[in-house]
């Protein structure tokens, strides 16, 4: 009795081994947590960045887990009233107005507008003046980018002048350096918010003389069309200051193309792992990585290792034992927990116990007994 149940805890232990071999890309899904994003977006609003509070939220509101949480659309109705109220507008107007610096859409755009015509250029070239009068430090970085703003403008003018006077046709010129102004705009902006990346700083000083003498925008048109790519996202200051060098800010810039306004959300959740994913966008689908992107870094690995079709898959199973709470997610992460070659052994031990080893030396002894040239049985019958 006593050997007939340690066969059958053998066999259980083989089984479930088998089991989690066999399920191990299941396994893998249930394991994760889905990201609850009500902390940080409280933590957001109160270092009173709400700009970023409402991006991060909103990624989260498409899913139901979390727009049909009551505390989740209070905190939406909060941020909204905050974001619309005149006073807050106002005081964002201004900054972008006086200093081109704000973290929200309408005073970015006032920003822009002051340097689209040349004041903001000539506006930062007369404070650096001064501050280099004065004997203060002079911020390199920003006469670089006045400088080769300048030098934007009149191309811009020039080109706007050539497209009237060819009926269009130079039009795409135009509006080439319009993108070009654009960017140097942006690009001050986030210095002055300290989000400009020291290694663009670096290549903006290097280049601005160069700028300046040629009187061409061609030793800045790559870089700047990049920046112009990336402006189109909300939240882009913030991609742009986790680049590293121009590949990086080309990859960045692909990265915010694919995803646009979920962009700096999706890579404060995943970073590198969500821009390496984006390269990959048409084969695993957009939709999937922001998915796989609410269960963190984690969730963005096991996509790329299960593929779109599994991983979508095994979410939804995910979803529907959500209820179990943490019990089903720690189970699964204590049975992912044992290594595979335990788990192998296990299996094969549990086949051991319970193969006909006596059936098979009874059949062996007896093959090895019988002569190899005596006559069978069956063949003395016969005879």
């Amino acid at each position: 009795m006593i050997k007939l149940s340690i066969k059958l805890f053998l066999l259980t232990l083989a089984l479930v081994a088998a089991g989690v071999l066999w399920q191990r890309s299941q396994l893998t899904v249930l394991a994760l947590a889905r990201i609850d994003p009500l902390p940080e977006t409280r933590a957001l609003i109160a270092a009173g960045r709400w700009a970023e509070a409402a991006d991060y939220l909103e990624f989260f509101m498409d899913y139901d887990y979390v727009s049909a949480d009551p505390a989740a659309q209070a905190l939406r109705q909060d941020i909204e009233q905050q974001r619309s109220d005149w006073k807050y507008r106002a005081d964002k107007l201004r900054e972008g107005l006086l200093f081109g610096t704000s973290d929200e859409t309408i005073g970015q755009a006032a920003g822009v507008v002051t340097d689209f015509f040349v004041i903001g250029d000539l506006r930062d070239l007369v404070r650096q003046g001064a501050n280099l009068a004065r004997g203060e430090e002079v911020d390199e970085v920003l006469v670089a980018l006045a400088t080769i703003g300048v030098v934007a403008s009149a191309a811009q003018y020039a080109s706007l002048a050539g497209t009237a006077a060819t009926g269009g046709a130079a039009a795409p010129v135009a509006a080439g350096t319009t993108a070009a102004k654009n960017s140097l705009s942006v690009l001050k902006i986030a210095r002055k918010l300290g989000q400009l990346p020291p290694w663009l700083g670096k290549t903006l000083v290097a280049t601005a003389k160069t700028v300046k003498e040629t009187k061409s925008l061609a030793p800045v048109a790559d870089l700047l069309g990049d920046v112009h790519t990336l402006t189109k996202t909300p939240g882009s200051l913030r991609l742009l200051g986790q680049t590293r060098d121009a590949a990086a800010l080309k990859r960045m810039a692909h990265f915010a193309n694919t995803f646009g306004a979920r962009g700096a959300t999706l890579y404060r959740l995943g970073g590198e792992v969500a821009v390496d994913l984006a390269q990959r966008a048409g084969t695993l689908g957009r939709d999937t990585i922001r998915l796989a992107a609410t269960f963190g870094q984690d969730g963005l690995r096991a996509l790329d290792r299960l593929g779109a079709l599994k991983f979508v898959k095994y979410s939804a199973r995910v979803s529907k034992v959500a209820y179990k709470g943490d019990a089903v997610r720690l189970l699964a992460r204590w049975l992912l927990s044992v290594p595979q070659w335990l788990l192998a052994t296990l299996v094969a031990l549990g086949a051991a116990v319970w193969w006909p080893w006596r059936w098979m030396l009874r059949s062996a002894g007896r093959t090895r007994r019988q002569p190899k040239n005596s006559p069978s049985r069956g063949d003395e019958a016969a005879a």
